[in-house]
């Protein structure tokens, strides 16, 4: 009879929490339909280059997509929006077009002056009136600008300069001062801008830019892309159903939200992300948009804590029918409406910048309620952390931003998510150098780990002997793989804390890394499945990340700009070389011992094939003494700049060393020229500390006529003695000949 079977205790597996801004404390995630996740993620308002604080924010949720996706296996579903029409919108459109109107006309030096200083007496006045002091530096620096501008075309009209010199200080003048015209041709003419078409055309090509930037930074596109132009009917029927439910209220063609009665309505709350931020009207008016916060239209208002739902259009902005007039959307609603439109009554996730909480997103959730009747729109409400640059704040509207593309022009796409990586995705990130170094060191690290393992894997050996024996070393080296496969696995549990696994697989690769080492220093081969199943492992989880592209099985792909480029075209271009490096190392090996000076130009033909031909390839050769040479495959912009990096640091080195000879002759030359100075004469010289000497020329009294104190001539005996002693050196030397 077989004997019972005792089934194994096992062990509890973590589950997967999120940090839920709806609770502020991490929550297990449970998607609302079976292993479906519906998630919505608020996208930019087009306006403008996108910069790295949209970044921030569609790095960082394309990290958490993915890892949902491809590691904890989830079917999502991600819906974004664009917003093109907005109140920052509108007012940019009618400033270019008017701007590009008055340039069109090409208006004389004197014409522009006179605008420029008409259009400097309001944005001054504003600038008096400025109390935040971000925006009051950023202001100031405009008018210094504008100041440096003024000066000299005054001067030149003033005293009759040429036309040419005066028309251009004039276009230097316009350039400076676009921002505070564009201000004040608004003021005078934007209320005659109708054509809606105008407002459409910056949107558009904004969001096209803005695409891509994020197709350059590997980011995944959404499943669904919703734009508020394109939603203007659902979005009338959604205003129309809060209406209808009894939250919402029309005033002078404008519909409101009515927030008091949602708060006090059975079943549901205002503001559930920051209860403590209701009233602050600061905050409010931002969210309502410049375009919409004049006193007329705050007296429209049951309760200054009503946000507009729908708004009148006013002369010089765009319009939709509605049954309240013509008009436009709100912000906040055009989230709601289509969101709800793609995703029904409830979502799993909902996704946006830390700075969205109040007042968009709790207004988002406030209607959303109000049109389905339920108190749960949102399940987890995740916000990513604030980007700061070098430790200031990062502002559009403050002028102090990097755009991507500027961000890319320095840094390659990996080294920029590898910097978002090293970070919690919900707390704040500091763009600066130092953050991106910690990156592009962690990257290095990485690749040559990867480069080592495939070097290894490239030596030849048939299909037996790929499966070695496992000594100690190997078992230990295999524990410590699954212990840290177990604590990546905690960390993406523990609110997809990316950080911490990253610091998990840099440990790992430190570990594999000393055995490596361990093995080539006893001239013994490491294990290639095991080393092979680590960097695969690794790999896969960069692919993740959205780390690393492509289908190449280990390490970051190999080319420009991270593209794969032909490995077997690499090697066919390369062997050549290695055969002839390797016979000319053969005869290297002859030579030793005869001839001297062809066996040191044999070696340096050997160094100009690894240091000069195969970098060219994208090749780097590692000689290391009684192994094996180390090929690695990187692609050449990196050997290059490696090389160009090596001969600086070669030329800063022979250059210290030059300085260090040369300040060894001075001191030399100087040493000379004071020991044939006499003892005798070496103080009579300072008269400006001595004035008075005894017969050998030792001071006895200061500049002063004091008598020299006891402790003083002790020291003066000293240097004298000493002096006494070189000269008698120089002396003897002279009697030697020398």
């Amino acid at each position: 009879m077989q004997p019972p079977w005792c089934p194994p205790d096992g062990t509890e597996l973590p589950k997967l929490r999120l940090y839920n801004s709806l609770t502020r404390t991490k929550e297990v995630f449970v998607p609302q339909h079976g292993n479906r996740v519906l998630w919505y993620c608020c996208g930019p308002t087009v306006y403008d280059a996108s910069h790295m604080g949209h970044a921030r924010s569609y790095i960082s949720f394309d990290i958490l997509r993915r890892i949902l996706m491809n590691y904890f296996k989830y079917d999502v579903f991600y819906c974004m929006n664009i917003t093109d029409i907005d109140d920052k919108i509108i007012k940019r459109a009618r400033q270019n077009h008017l701007l590009e109107q008055y340039r069109a006309k090409k208006p004389s030096a004197s014409q522009i002056l006179q605008d420029v200083l008409t259009a400097r007496e309001p944005f001054q006045a504003k600038l008096a009136e400025t109390t935040d002091p971000d925006k009051k530096q950023m202001l100031e620096r405009l008018d210094t600008a504008v100041t440096a501008a003024l000066t000299p075309l005054q001067g030149a009209i003033k005293s009759g300069t040429a036309d040419a010199a005066i028309q251009s200080q004039a276009q230097v003048l316009l350039d400076e001062a676009k921002d505070l015209l564009s201000d004040w041709l608004d003021s005078q003419f934007g209320c005659q801008v109708t054509e809606n078409s105008i407002f459409s055309l910056l949107p558009k090509y904004w969001e096209e830019e803005y695409h891509k930037d994020m197709d350059a930074l590997n980011v995944l596109p959404p499943d669904v892309l919703t734009r508020v132009s394109e939603y203007v009917p659902e979005i009338v029927e959604f205003v129309k159903k809060i209406v209808d439910n009894g939250y919402g209220y029309e005033s002078n063609g404008s519909v409101y939200f009515d927030t008091a009665k949602f708060g006090a309505s059975s079943g549901h709350s205002y503001a559930k992300l920051v209860p403590e931020a209701v009233g602050d009207q600061k905050a409010l008016q931002e969210g309502e948009g410049d375009l919409s916060i004049s006193a007329d239209r705050l007296s429209e208002k049951r309760s200054q804590n009503d946000f507009a739902l729908w708004k009148a259009s006013k002369p010089g902005e765009p319009s939709w029918e509605s049954p309240w007039g013509k008009g436009r959307p709100g912000w906040h609603i055009e989230c709601s409406a289509m969101a709800g439109s793609i995703l029904g009554a409830s979502m799993d996730i909902h996704g946006g910048g830390f700075d969205l909480r109040f007042p968009h997103h709790d207004n988002e959730l406030a209607q959303s309620e109000a049109y389905f009747e339920n108190n749960h729109w949102v399940r987890y409400f995740l916000h990513t952390g604030h980007l700061t640059i070098a430790g200031c704040k990062m502002s559009k509207s403050l002028k102090n931003f990097i755009t991507i593309k500027d961000a890319l022009a320095k840094h390659t796409a990996r080294q920029l998510r590898l910097a978002f990586l090293m970070h919690s995705w919900k707390d704040t990130l500091d763009y600066s150098n130092n953050t991106m170094e910690s990156a592009i060191q962690y990257e290095k690290f990485m690749n040559e780990f990867f480069l080592n393992v495939k070097d290894i894997l490239r030596t030849p050996t048939d299909i037996t002997g790929q499966f070695e024996k496992w000594e100690a070393e190997e078992i230990e080296l295999n524990k410590s793989f699954y212990e840290k496969k177990e604590a990546v696995h905690e960390a993406l549990c523990d609110n997809i804390d990316t950080r911490t696994a990253l610091e998990e697989i840099r440990a790992l690769v430190g570990q594999s890394n000393a055995y490596v080492a361990a093995r080539k220093a006893a001239k013994l081969l490491p294990n290639r499945m095991l080393l092979q199943s680590i960097a695969q492992y690794l790999t896969d989880m960069f692919k993740t990340f959205g780390a690393i592209e492509g289908t190449e099985p280990i390490g970051f792909p190999v080319g420009k700009n991270g593209q794969n480029t032909d490995v077997s075209k690499i090697y066919v271009s390369l062997w050549p070389y290695l055969i002839i490096r390797h016979a000319l190392l053969e005869c290297a090996v002859r030579l030793q011992g005869r001839c001297q000076k062809n066996l040191t130009e044999v070696l340096q033909l050997c160094d100009a094939v690894r240091d000069d031909i195969l970098p060219e390839l994208g090749v780097r050769l590692e000689d290391h003494e009684g192994l094996r040479t180390v090929v690695k495959l990187v692609d050449r912009e990196t050997l290059l700049k490696e090389r160009e990096e090596k001969k600086k640091l070669e030329e800063e080195k022979r250059r210290k060393k030059e300085e260090a000879a040369k300040k060894k002759q001075e001191q030399e030359m100087a040493k000379q020229a004071k020991m044939k100075i006499p003892p005798s004469e070496m103080f009579r010289s300072e008269t400006d500390k001595y004035s008075s000497f005894d017969d050998t020329g030792f001071p006895t009294h200061d500049a002063e006529g004091k008598e020299i104190s006891k402790g003083q001539t002790k020291k003066l005996r000293k240097l004298y003695e000493a002096q006494e002693k070189l000269y008698n050196e120089y002396l003897q030397s002279n009697q030697n000949g020398s």
